[in-house]
């Protein structure tokens, strides 16, 4: 087997040449080893060998790292989507608790209301009634009145009747007599 010269031997010159590759905008170093007197044509294969073998790792690597890369910023931006749903749910269900609070108090509001206007048409009716039974205590009075008038043969006296103070004093009088 035939070693490979060392890089501190004076015969083998190795230059450094700075080169940009197309697929890519790093810059990448590529060694140069021009043939020399003493070494073999199959040393210098060796060597571009072994600079391919680096340059395929490094853009193994490379690619490896892109590919991490790309997995971990979708994995947080599924984390994200996750996140962002939970809380959308969240939010969406507390509408829907005071949705269905409202509706609760809308419909206890309306009992209420259903409430009130049933007792104020309860107290109209009472009113109504004894507007009604104190028509009728007006209309037996009078008619007791006007039996006594017929008993005694007197015309009532219609003196300031507009006022109806000596209409009812009148009337009193009558009915305690």
């Amino acid at each position: 087997m035939v070693e490979s010269p060392s890089p501190s031997s004076a015969t083998t010159p190795i230059s450094a040449e700075i080169k940009r590759t197309n697929d890519s905008k790093a810059l990448v170093v590529a060694e140069v080893i021009t043939p020399s007197d003493g070494m073999l044509e199959k040393d210098v294969i060796l060597s571009r060998l072994e600079t391919e073998k680096r340059m395929a790792l490094i853009k193994a690597w490379e690619e490896s790292e892109k590919t991490k890369a790309e997995n971990r910023a979708y994995r947080k931006k599924s984390a994200i989507g996750s996140w962002e749903n939970s809380k959308k749910a969240s939010m969406e269900a507390r509408i829907k608790k005071i949705e269905e609070n409202f509706e609760k108090k809308k419909a206890e509001y309306g009992e209420q209301m259903k409430n009130k206007i049933a007792m104020i048409h309860k107290e109209a009716e009472e009113k109504r009634a004894v507007i009604e039974l104190q028509c009728a205590e007006d209309l037996l009075r009078t008619e007791e009145i006007a039996s006594k008038y017929r008993a005694i043969g007197s015309v009532p006296k219609k003196i300031f009747s507009c006022f109806g103070v000596f209409e009812s004093y009148q009337i009193r009088r009558m009915e305690n007599s």
